[in-house]
């Protein structure tokens, strides 16, 4: 990788933290002693010196390796990994997710409505920092629908694995943040999660170009993770962090990294579910006679 790519990497990371951090280019600049015309600069991928690098990499919570991009990146905010997401989508050939119960790049435009107010449910009430999360969420949302955006214009090829008993669940309990959350009427999001299901079904079925759907009837992974191949590099991303009920942008410690090991092994896990994994009508069929049939008869 060029130099001129490298910083540009750097740049990209210190929007992603910088947003997490929930800083402003110009809060960020007042507390760098620097000028905000510095920070567009440095994001934009021109070269800050070392110490001031390293000064903004102490204001923002996370270690100057990790701004860097040398060996791992580990990220504790939700807003900071979901836009690092976005920045890797920006520019590859091939994604392969594993985020149950569904990618987010698959769902529709009704999930991205109800969204907001299923993140909105899952934190509760009586933590400290509840206000701080609340805001986040608008952040969030940008950047979610700006993948979305980026990706339906791009159309790299999407592999997609998906776990039948997480279909299943997310059927069961509906589109919802909290159990038992007030003012949530169970019936209109168990409906929003069968439209989202019936919606893999029909992928399933017409096999977009570039989509490809594995469903699972086994056991996953525990932990989520994503794929991104471009002709001169791959990343591995995994997370703790989930959109779908019971949402989670609140806690834990997200990681990405590049190195061969990595990449191999998590390519590896996903070649070995992909195989073993029911594809196109049968997929379908089961869908529809397992999961849907029994969310009808409940």
């Amino acid at each position: 990788m060029d130099f001129v790519s490298s910083t540009e990497d750097v740049g990209r990371r210190l929007r992603a933290f910088r947003m997490g951090a929930g800083f402003t280019p110009e809060e960020l600049a007042a507390k760098a002693g620097v000028s905000r015309a510095a920070i567009y600069r440095y994001e934009s991928g021109k070269p800050p010196k070392v110490d001031t690098l390293g000064k903004i990499a102490d204001l923002l919570g996370v270690s100057l390796p990790t701004l860097l991009g040398v060996g791992v990146e580990y990220i504790a905010s939700a807003v900071s990994f979901f836009e690092r997401m976005r920045q890797l989508e920006e520019d590859v050939d091939q994604i392969t997710v594993m985020f149950g119960p569904i990618s987010y790049l698959l769902t529709t435009d009704r999930y991205d409505e109800l969204l907001p107010t299923v993140l909105d449910e899952s934190i509760p009430q009586d933590v400290s920092d509840r206000k701080t999360a609340i805001r986040e969420i608008s952040a969030l949302m940008d950047i979610l629908k700006a993948r979305k955006e980026t990706f339906r214009r791009r159309s790299p090829s999407i592999v997609s694995l998906v776990s039948a008993a997480e279909l299943e669940e997310f059927g069961r309990v509906g589109f919802v943040g909290a159990h038992d959350h007030p003012g949530v009427r169970l019936s209109e999001r168990q409906a929003a999660a069968r439209a989202e299901i019936e919606h893999v079904v029909h992928m399933l079925r017409e096999q977009p170009i570039g989509v490809q759907i594995g469903v699972v009837i086994d056991s996953m992974p525990g932990a989520s993770f994503q794929i991104f191949k471009r002709a001169d590099k791959a990343q591995v991303a995994v997370s703790p962090f989930r959109l779908g009920s019971f949402a989670n942008i609140r806690v834990g410690v997200a990681t990405i990294t590049a190195a061969a090991e990595a990449v191999q092994l998590y390519g590896g896990i996903t070649d070995q579910l992909w195989r073993r994994s029911l594809k196109g009508d049968q997929a379908a069929d089961f869908i529809e006679k397992t999961v849907l049939k029994r969310q009808a008869a409940a």
